[in-house]
């Protein structure tokens, strides 16, 4: 059975290893780790000591090894480098009066190949005494610990991509997520856009679901969050707003099968600012059947949409003063129109005394005026009205719905902000010449903005007059 085994069996005698553990506390030694770590030469003492009786034939085609003698004259090649440190815990073991010791070791072929070895010894029973007789076994685990590094490369490479991505990656459990949407199935739900529409508590339920299991560093960074467990625990500050409406969308994606996804989502950092994110969604390879572990992948685009969002305001408005452009103007007064809007009043505003006011002061003193009047204007309109500049000391406001009372209020309350404003400005008086009128049954819009415009030419000759006339008294 010795010889036939298939692990590597030495049958040793440890009796000189017990002498020589006798010599050292008759020395005083205590404490046999302290004394072995100070002088390292003491281990390799412990182990030419030990005397080889036998070992079997799975041990010498292991260590390629042509017989005994072969094998025990090139001990010193087999046993070396990297066996020292556990075999200081095997004759620690010992010396605390334990008969038995099994370690994770390395040991090295005739050859020179390294061998990963799984190794087990004990004092045979009848030889606790002198410790004559000891059976070790060595089982090669070397493909074992060979996968396993390769196993812990590859979990490192894996660990590193997650946590060092140039985007937040999320791992999430959608398992509970499944178990609803399953369940809505069995119950009879065909429409599901329209269930999720009329009961919004199921879509709540479903992200109530969902477990976050890990997230990278550059989530921490974009979600301006301390740590993991801060943000985790205040996922809450983070999917919020009109989160529900795009987790609705994702839901009806996965209802249908789609198992991979891609959107925009506003979420929010936990000091409350907006961020826009391109999220791609996708449920890993393996977990299909249970959506066990997701990734979820976000982009900042926060930049973009503001960027985006720039560029359209450029597009509908006047940069300086803030108001709608003639363009947007246009456009509103041809909506107004298709949609047979009644009643309809505008009021067409010029702005006085913009060109002596570049003359004299220069055109930033100009610009600060027209900046004035844009709000002014801005203040005065609202929700239903569009107050636009439409010329270069040139404005209008189109009030759809409104009649003659409300452009006269229109003009009061322009003429109380202009009030207000010229409180603040004494170096500057803003002065509007304003003109109002409200469309007549069946009066296209193109006659209603020309007698607007005749309404504040009016205006502007008795200001320019009252102007003169004030001039000539000084």
């Amino acid at each position: 059975m010795f010889d036939l085994a298939p692990v590597s069996l030495w049958l040793e005698d440890y009796s000189a290893l017990r002498l020589l553990f006798e010599r050292w506390r008759d020395l005083g030694v205590t404490d046999l780790r302290r004394h072995l770590t100070e002088d390292r030469t003491r281990i390799e003492e412990c182990s030419a000591v030990l005397r080889v009786i036998k070992v079997n034939q799975r041990t010498l085609s292991l260590f390629d090894a042509r017989d005994l003698a072969h094998l025990v004259d090139n001990l010193s090649l087999v046993f070396r480098d990297d066996m020292l440190g556990s075999h200081l815990e095997e004759l620690v073991r010992l010396w605390d009066g334990n008969t038995d010791f099994f370690s994770n070791t390395v040991n090295y072929t005739l050859a020179g190949r390294r061998l990963d070895i799984q190794l087990s010894g004990s004092i045979l029973p009848g030889y606790e005494a002198n410790w004559s007789r000891v059976l070790i076994a060595i089982e090669d685990v070397t493909d074992r610990e060979v996968a396993r590094a390769k196993l812990a490369v590859s979990e490192a490479y894996a660990r590193g991509l997650f946590e060092h991505s140039p985007v937040s990656l999320w791992a999430e459990d959608f398992r509970g997520v499944k178990r609803l949407l399953d369940e809505a199935r069995r119950q009879g739900i065909q429409d599901f856009p329209v269930f999720t529409d009329v009961h919004p508590v199921f879509v709540q339920q479903c992200l109530s679901e969902v477990h976050v299991l890990d997230v990278n560093r550059q989530t921490l960074d974009l979600f301006a969050a301390p740590d993991k467990a801060t943000l985790l625990r205040r996922l809450g500050d983070v999917f919020r707003a009109n989160m529900l409406n795009h987790f609705r969308e994702q839901l009806i994606d996965l209802w249908n099968g789609k198992l991979f996804q891609q959107r925009e989502v506003v979420n929010y950092t936990l000091d409350g600012g907006e961020l826009h994110l391109l999220m791609q969604f996708s449920v890993l390879p393996g977990h299909e059947s249970d959506w066990g572990l997701v990734q979820v992948a976000l982009t900042d685009i926060t930049a973009r949409k503001r960027a985006e969002a720039y560029l359209e305001f450029l597009g509908k408005h006047d940069v300086l003063t803030k108001l709608y452009n003639r363009s947007f103007y246009n456009d509103e007064i041809n909506r107004i129109e298709r949609k047979n809007i009644y009643p309809v009043t505008v009021m067409i505003a010029d702005l006085n005394g913009l060109k002596a006011a570049n003359d004299s002061l220069g055109h930033a003193a100009g610009d600060s005026l027209l900046s004035r009047m844009g709000e002014v204007l801005q203040k005065a309109v609202d929700r239903q009205s569009y107050a636009a500049r439409i010329g270069g000391d040139e404005f209008a406001i189109l009030m759809p719905g409104a009649d003659e009372r409300d452009g006269a209020a229109m003009i009061d309350t322009i003429d109380r902000m202009i009030e207000i404003n010229n409180q603040f400005h004494s170096e500057s008086i803003l002065s509007f010449s304003m003109g109002v009128a409200t469309s007549r049954p069946g009066e296209r819009l193109e006659a209603l903005l020309k007698r607007a415009d005749e309404e504040m030419y009016k205006a502007k000759r008795a200001f320019q007059a009252l102007q003169a006339s004030d001039e000539a008294a000084l």
